[in-house]
């Protein structure tokens, strides 16, 4: 666990090179939760706890401020009360597909802090978005106190320093893009639109690059040096952004610019296999390894094409796990069990007998991430070919039954939240592969996901 010993890192790690991949099978819980799934679909209650989650990651701090972002994790992450920009587009987006009057009232309130940072970043005024932000006090390990909320006494955004959350990645500005876009859209409000502009005008500037491979970059750095970088998941996201400006502003430039990025994914893409590379380091290698489960899914979401969705088929095989308490390292306790994928082939090879970070457990190989468990639900359910949807059913009863018994005792803002509500990153200590790890504490994101899923809400679409 992540505790008094410092956090983990966020999940838009550096791309790197690591081991090869590895194979698992999709496997049927054989539980009659889920085949009640199979013929039921999502659960309607266990919607409305994850919302109730949401909300109370995003009313936390009510005395620093109406203007907020949603807390990220759990207290017992060791994040304190980060925000990360890429979990709260998704709740933007989360709360949107709820398509009732409350969830479009949250989903505006955090477009507006969105807004906000990019409006009173403390250093820049180009469209940019940090990392992550701070959105209410506490005092750091080393006995600093961070007395702020998401809004500083001078008006200016809380940029999340303490952790090095400084950087600005194409990816997180992606989302947070889809997410405005998403707003101006339902609401019809100029802002929103107008800062979705922003920040693809900040992506087309900073990371265009006519390197062989092309696409897009990967950002910045918190010194705002630009990282050498290219990723196959930034430039999916890129493809859903780029197509969704391009119909709201009648502009044909982001067209071209939707078609460069779509070239790079298409390019990672390896036939012979039936997955998308991760990306490239310098511009010109492909990186061969690991292969992550977003770039197989999210490729889907965003491209609907048939001449990729083999995509798919690799991650629910070769990505699969089944996590039970005997496994090595597992967190999961005594008569329960979790199926779903993992982050990457490399979290399956992952050193059992060493420990993720200094300071971290060790991890299990057979930990279920339960965000990306729902990226491959909501693809399959896009999809729709036979026994898609039974096995998207089947993956969200795995999520629910996580919801209902997994992270409990755990505080946001140190309030106790309720029971059963908010969905655990992962089932036990993951390894991904990129330098970071997952562990069983509820999530902003891996929630939204959920949601996304059972609502069948494509956010990638144009």
């Amino acid at each position: 666990m992540i505790g008094s010993q410092g956090p983990a890192l966020s999940r838009r790690a550096l791309i790197g090179t690591g081991l090869g991949a590895g194979a698992a099978a999709l496997t049927a819980a054989g539980s009659g939760t889920a085949r009640a799934a199979e013929a039921a679909g999502a659960d309607p209650l266990a919607q409305r706890r994850a919302y109730s989650f949401l909300a109370a990651a995003m009313d936390a701090y009510p005395d620093h401020g109406t203007i907020r972002l949603a807390q990220s994790y759990t207290d017992q992450a060791g994040l304190f009360s980060t925000a990360f920009t890429y979990d709260n587009a998704l709740a933007v987006l989360a709360h949107l597909a709820s398509r009732t009057a409350n969830g479009r009232s949250r989903a505006t309130a955090l477009g507006d802090a969105l807004l906000h940072a990019q409006d009173h970043d403390p250093v820049y005024d180009d469209g940019r978005l940090r990392q992550a932000y701070n959105v209410g006090p506490y005092t750091f390990y080393d006995g600093s106190p961070q007395p702020d909320g998401f809004v500083r006494a001078d008006g200016t955004a809380n940029v999340g320093s303490q952790f090095g959350f400084t950087g600005t990645a194409v990816g997180d500005m992606a989302w947070a893009g889809i997410a405005l876009s998403a707003l101006a859209r339902r609401t019809g409000e100029r802002r929103f639109l107008t800062g979705a502009v922003r920040i693809g005008e900040w992506i087309e500037r900073v990371g265009r690059t006519d390197e062989p491979l092309g696409g897009y970059k990967f950002g910045v750095n918190g010194a705002d040096e630009k990282l050498p970088f290219t990723s196959t998941e930034h430039n999916t996201d890129l493809v859903g952004l780029f197509g969704q400006l391009a119909r709201l502003t009648g502009d044909r430039g982001w067209l071209e610019r939707r078609a460069r990025a779509e070239a790079f994914v298409e390019n990672m893409w390896e036939p012979a296999g039936g997955f998308f590379y991760t990306g490239t380091n310098d511009g010109v290698t492909i990186n061969k390894s690991p292969i992550p489960e977003d770039t197989q899914t999210w490729t889907h979401l965003a491209l609907n094409s048939p001449t990729y969705n083999r995509s798919l088929d690799w991650v629910a095989t070769e990505l699969a796990v089944l996590d039970t308490p005997d496994r090595p390292n597992s967190t999961v306790p005594a008569g329960q069990s979790y199926e779903g994928v993992t982050f990457s082939s490399a979290s399956l090879l992952a050193n059992e007998d060493a420990p993720i970070a200094e300071g971290q457990p060790r991890p299990d190989r057979n930990g279920v991430w339960f965000e990306g468990t729902a990226h491959l639900a909501l693809a399959l359910r896009h999809r729709h070919a036979s026994r898609d949807e039974a096995r998207a059913r089947r993956l969200l009863a795995s999520v629910e039954r996580a919801q209902d018994l997994l992270g409990g005792g755990q505080t946001i803002g140190g309030e106790a939240l309720a029971e059963r509500a908010g969905v655990v990153s992962a089932s036990s200590p993951l390894d991904t592969g990129f330098g970071f790890g997952y562990y069983p504490y509820r999530h902003t994101g891996a929630t939204a996901w959920y949601l996304l899923a059972a609502a069948r809400a494509n956010p990638l679409g144009a």
